[in-house]
């Protein structure tokens, strides 16, 4: 099945109001820009937004944040986002933050068919107990915050632990970005690409795959396929300069 779209706009055309989407990408490496301006120009809101950051201020979807069209956000890290902290401390934009490896495992099980799993990850703080403020009133106070978590003791190696029961994450639609890909959607990533896209690709009832290059089926070799196209619904080739666009989160050398 050739599962080649022929631009990024038709790809994310049917993208509802109020979707959850699971975004690829580790700071602004791997981050599918160019579906996320064609769901920016698409004019979608109200979404509900599951990735390791929020992009920056002028990059990735930080153009969503500031653009008002992301309702909710499921995140590890957002240091780098004036826009997101200011939104979030208005109590314009809700927010749960979860441990990095909590939601990687979070957005595997949910691509993997289990409901849910335990961690020690979290055990004896607000992550387990609840109170971790998800949205703020304008005045400050906290509006909705996390409910607990069920805890449980397990004995790993002839010692027992606690640990918090985790919910796995589902989205309606995945948006990711591959080094190469083919007709049938399977995907080989690059370096850091890889930490987050396989994930949430796996997690999306539908996903879109924006790939830098565009190989003839048959030319991966089976061994090297990061994400084998069953998990993909749809591919967006990318021009020479859209694929070329890459932004550096924070510059370290002059």
């Amino acid at each position: 099945m050739d599962k080649v779209v022929q631009s990024a706009v038709e790809a994310v055309a049917d993208i509802p109001d109020g979707a959850t989407l699971a975004v690829g990408g580790f700071g602004l490496c791997g981050i599918p820009s160019v579906l996320i301006h064609a769901l920016l120009d698409s004019g979608v809101r109200d979404l509900e937004v599951v990735s390791n950051n929020c992009g920056v201020d002028d990059w990735g979807l930080g153009l969503l944040l500031q653009a008002g069209r992301i309702r909710r956000i499921v995140a590890s890290y957002v240091g780098e986002n004036k826009e997101f902290a200011r939104q979030y401390l208005a109590g314009e934009l809700e927010v749960e933050l979860t441990p990095q490896g909590t939601l990687a495992e979070r957005l595997r099980a949910g691509g993997s068919g289990i409901a849910a799993f335990y961690t020690r990850t979290g055990v004896g703080t607000l992550v387990a107990s609840g109170g971790l403020p998800w949205r703020y009133s304008p005045d400050g106070s906290v509006l909705v915050e996390s409910p607990p978590k069920p805890v449980e003791t397990f004995t790993v190696r002839g010692v027992e632990h606690e640990f918090v029961r985790e919910q796995a994450i589902t989205a309606d639609v995945a948006l990711v970005r591959a080094l190469r890909g083919d007709r049938l959607g399977n995907l080989v990533f690059h370096a850091s690409a890889r930490n987050f896209n396989p994930l949430c690709a796996a997690a999306g009832a539908v996903t879109i795959a924006e790939v830098e290059e565009l190989v003839p089926v048959g030319s991966l070799d089976p061994d090297a396929i990061h994400l084998p196209g069953i998990f993909v619904d749809r591919v967006v080739e990318l021009s020479p300069d859209e694929a070329a666009e890459k932004r550096i989160e924070r510059r370290t050398v002059s």
